[in-house]
């Protein structure tokens, strides 16, 4: 029968730790991981590869 992996599961248990304690500064901080929305790509322009919406194909016409 295998022995436990003590050490590894310290090293799990710490590093979950770590993490833990790192989002909640962003949290305190203010700041998080999450795209901001001027990264995001506006619905009325085109993206990049993309034609401009002529008439026939704008939506709400």
């Amino acid at each position: 029968m295998a022995k436990p992996n003590y050490a590894f599961a310290k090293r799990q248990r710490d590093l979950a730790k770590k993490q833990k304690k790192e989002e909640k500064q962003h949290r305190k901080v203010g700041t998080t991981d999450t795209p901001q929305s001027e990264d995001l790509p506006q619905a009325d322009q085109p993206q990049e590869g993309q034609p401009p919406l002529s008439g026939d194909d704008a939506p709400g016409a």
